[in-house]
């Protein structure tokens, strides 16, 4: 276990609309704000996204469960941006809800709201933290200066 200290900086809260990309839109935020660390929550409804729902088995790196979402599903869900290089990298994992039935995913690509999602975002501040990509593993992970 790694782990550092801080403080909240700005509270940002974001209206996304039908047809809007959720991931996309996200980035934007963080380049346009300068968004260099944050946690997020979302609330509200995907019309469309791909999602992983676990490792085929559990070993490193891990081969993805990919499932593509179509059709109306309220959302609820927690995510954390930190940078890779230029890029701001977008961890999110959510319960997406339909008709009672519910899966719980990474929500990673192709992302469509439908409807309405609000996004609550709170900057994170006095954090040397990075997200850059981990070979062993697969993927890009969250990583503290030194």
């Amino acid at each position: 276990m790694e782990y550092r200290t801080g403080t909240i900086g700005r509270v940002i809260m974001v209206r996304f609309d039908q047809g809007d990309d959720l991931l996309e839109g996200l980035k934007e935020l963080c380049r346009n704000e300068n968004l260099r660390a944050a946690w997020f929550q979302i609330l509200g409804g995907l019309r469309q996204a791909g999602v992983v729902t676990g490792p085929k088995e559990p070993t490193m790196p891990p081969e993805p469960v990919w499932v593509e979402v179509d059709g109306a599903r309220e959302v609820v869900g927690s995510g954390s941006v930190f940078w890779d290089a230029d890029e701001p990298r977008i961890h999110l994992h959510a319960a997406l809800g339909h008709h009672g039935e519910t899966m719980t995913a990474c929500i990673r690509r192709n992302t469509k709201v439908y409807l309405i999602l609000e996004v609550m975002v709170l900057e994170l501040q006095g954090l040397a933290a990075t997200r850059p990509y981990f070979t062993e593993g697969g993927f890009n992970r969250l990583t503290f200066a030194s």
